[in-house]
């Protein structure tokens, strides 16, 4: 059933090697805590790609919550992952504000409009892959297209680390990352398996307490995007939100001209969704070849029904991933739980406020944690996968889409069209890999045994 799980052991602790399932929780209290903390890794991203986009960050924050439950319940419980608001369409939403009047609320509605109808698309594309089988992916994607995807998405991400978060505070971001690293490590049991969110909180009372000590910070301020004296922590937004009030919704709006500059974002959802399903296959060892097309069907709709009301696309998260790698729980009941938070964050913006005030210093010291983790991920998948390195049809695009994604390289397709990043370099793994493949008319072996010598056709 989607909703009863069986109590992992005592429900209160894991032995060395064990974890917890999907169809597994811990007791009550310790799954709400991992809730929480699956809550904080998605809520930086989440909360920060509308503002990019121009849209209400407290819609997409409870959207996402939503969506996550349809995600769950379209994928029978097997698949834990978070629908957190996706970066692949900040290109096409820029373009779609340039040519349809700026940051407007009629703006709004065409871009909510377009990435309905890409959410829509690819809802579909989830639909041919369950009706066509696996398979299709397979080929598609083999394993060292989907390691290279699962790695440029994490280490993709680092220039959020680099350019954002890090430069607010560099000394409070590595005492952070050094004490999340120690919690992580050193702490047993139920600590030790919130060892980001407790990195976390101790980054927010470390911070509050330089203020109290040395005063303001000179650095760069996310709120004004630019360099002066300010607050490490500040509580003025807090003060000011009301306890309970439901965000802004609007009705979206169509136009075709704009839908086509975000279509090329579900390229990239495609292939973004089969790495973090793949990632979490890897993790839980679980078989989710037959659950890929409802999870690229699921991401679909959750697009679209956020974006109806107003909300952002959504796309499974990695910062989620890593939340699981690190705490070895794979609990879908910690998912619900996320998701229920996550829409009363929506209907309170005074606690997301709260949440929103975690300096930017802290968030670089606990996301390098995580991005650098689903970036290890994707080697993880071409070690046990046995991808063959030494075949320059597996080397040289897999190479050049991660440095395109880590740049991050901005393409410029036309005037109002570019290509940056992550989508970039999703792109070039994909059409590269594929190309060369037909161009060296041979059979796909880029997996092999290495050192004992053994090697199969990917295909078989």
């Amino acid at each position: 059933m989607a909703f009863r799980w069986t109590v992992h052991g005592d429900g209160a602790g894991l032995a060395p090697g064990e974890v917890v399932k999907p169809d597994e929780r811990l007791s009550w209290p310790r799954t709400i805590g991992i809730g929480a903390q699956h809550v904080i890794a998605m809520f930086g991203a989440t909360f920060v790609f509308p503002l990019v986009m121009g849209l209400d960050p407290n819609t997409a924050v409870m959207m996402s919550g939503v969506a996550t439950i349809l995600f769950l319940l379209i994928t029978q419980g097997r698949i834990p992952s978070y629908l957190g608001t996706s970066a692949s369409f900040v290109g096409g939403v820029v373009a779609i504000r340039a040519a349809f009047g700026g940051d407007t609320p009629a703006a709004d509605k065409v871009v909510t409009g377009a990435i309905l109808v890409a959410g829509l698309v690819l809802a579909l594309c989830g639909v041919a892959v369950h009706v066509l089988g696996v398979q299709i992916i397979h080929r598609i994607f083999p394993p060292v297209v989907t390691g290279a995807v699962v790695m440029l998405i994490g280490f993709g991400l680092a220039y959020v680390v680099a350019d954002v978060y890090w430069p607010q505070d560099p000394w409070i971001a590595l005492i952070t990352m050094v004490a999340t690293f120690v919690f992580i490590v050193l702490f047993r049991g139920f600590l030790g398996r919130i060892g980001i969110l407790l990195g976390l909180i101790f980054g927010f009372v470390v911070s509050w307490l330089a203020d109290k000590v040395f005063g303001n910070i000179t650095a760069f301020n996310a709120a004004t995007s630019k360099v002066d004296t300010h607050p490490r922590v500040s509580f003025q937004s807090v003060g000011d939100a009301a306890w309970i009030g439901l965000p802004h919704f609007h009705a979206p709006s169509f136009q075709a001209s704009a839908v086509v500059l975000v279509l090329p974002a579900v390229i990239a959802l495609i292939a973004e969704n089969v790495g973090h399903v793949k990632a979490v296959g890897q993790m839980t060892g679980a078989d989710v070849d037959p659950l890929m097309g409802r999870a690229v069907l699921a991401d679909g709709v959750g697009t679209a029904v956020a974006t109806a009301v107003g909300g952002s696309p959504t796309t499974t998260y990695a910062e989620n991933i890593g939340v699981m790698a690190a705490t070895r729980v794979y609990s879908t009941a910690a998912y619900y739980v996320a998701a229920v938070i996550a829409i009363l964050f929506g209907l309170c913006p005074k606690f997301g406020a709260l949440v929103a005030a975690t300096p930017g210093g802290v968030l670089g010291g606990v996301t390098v944690i995580l991005y650098g983790m689903i970036g290890l991920l994707g080697a993880k998948i071409w070690v046990e996968s046995r991808v063959d390195f030494s075949d320059p049809v597996n080397m040289v695009p897999i190479g050049a889409g991660i440095i395109l994604a880590i740049g991050p390289v901005t393409h410029q397709i036309t005037h109002d069209f570019s290509l940056a990043g992550i989508a970039l370099g999703t792109i070039v793994v994909l059409a590269g890999y594929h190309l060369l493949r037909a161009i060296a008319g041979r059979p796909a072996k880029e997996v092999s045994g290495g050192e004992i010598g053994y090697e199969r056709d990917a295909t078989g």
